[in-house]
């Protein structure tokens, strides 16, 4: 299906890795052009590579508010155009409540959720006069808990809540805005979590066998191709919606596993 994306310059934070690395590559065959923005340029430009090229990428530590704004001003001057948002950038850094702090819970609210906010914002005049779309990244974690990751949880819980309210605040203007939850997917930042457990391939087992469809862990490409149609027009009367690409993990029952 031709998703009408050719052309349309598509900003994807943390684009170069894991999720984001799988979103790049789909809005490349689109023929969208992808803008990753990263802190590592050595990891943007190796993405972009696979992708021929065809793409821009921006350095930006996006845990510094200023950062922010520069990334932004910085596609503008290169496109003078932004078409969509994707926020992806985040991590799973295990802030919990019986041994975090109040410093380590507001810094992963910066790693994991103030971005979020802060690109929105930078980039709706552009988004205003191109009636694009935002699709955010979020987890089941705000949903399902998963233990010692208190931080990380309340970030995601933000998330769905900033998707239903910026759905709200900006129909007038016609921008939609959805997100994609994820829930088991294997990611280079999964795979280091699987490995500090005491039997990984044990461990990998077991959260397989929950997976309800077909018994494996959703791939970066299912979830990409998620996020390339809820970013074009054949998407085009979706707004305010959590969409679950997790293969039934997050509602299906677990008597089926």
């Amino acid at each position: 299906m031709d998703l009408g994306l050719k052309d349309k310059v598509i900003i994807v934070t943390g684009g170069a890795k894991g999720i984001g690395e799988g979103i790049t590559e789909v809005l490349s065959q689109e023929e969208a052009i992808p803008v990753i923005i990263g802190r590592n340029e050595a990891d943007n430009k190796t993405t972009l590579s696979k992708i021929n090229g065809r793409g821009f990428q921006v350095v930006a530590e996006l845990t510094q508010p200023e950062e922010c704004r520069k990334a932004v001003d910085l596609v503008l001057k290169e496109f003078s155009r932004i078409d969509g948002l994707v926020n992806n950038a985040g991590v799973n850094d295990g802030v919990g409540l019986e041994n975090g702090s109040y410093e380590s819970f507001i810094s992963s609210l910066h790693k994991n959720l103030v971005h979020y906010y802060l690109m929105a914002q930078h980039t709706l005049p552009s988004l205003i006069k191109s009636k694009g779309a935002i699709v955010n990244i979020g987890s089941k974690t705000a949903e399902t808990g998963q233990g010692n990751t208190s931080a990380y949880a309340a970030s995601n819980g933000g998330r769905n809540a900033l998707t239903r309210e910026w759905a709200v605040e900006l129909l007038k203007y016609g921008i939609r805005v959805n997100a994609v939850i994820v829930a088991e997917c294997y990611t280079p930042l999964y795979e280091r979590w699987i490995q500090t457990l005491p039997d990984p391939d044990d461990a990998l087992t077991r959260i397989n066998k929950k997976i309800p469809l077909g018994n494996r862990m959703t791939t970066k490409e299912e979830i990409a191709n998620m996020v390339a149609f809820l970013l074009s027009e054949r998407s085009s009367h979706t707004t305010g919606q959590l969409v679950y690409v997790d293969g039934g993990y997050v509602h299906l029952d677990r008597a089926l596993t």
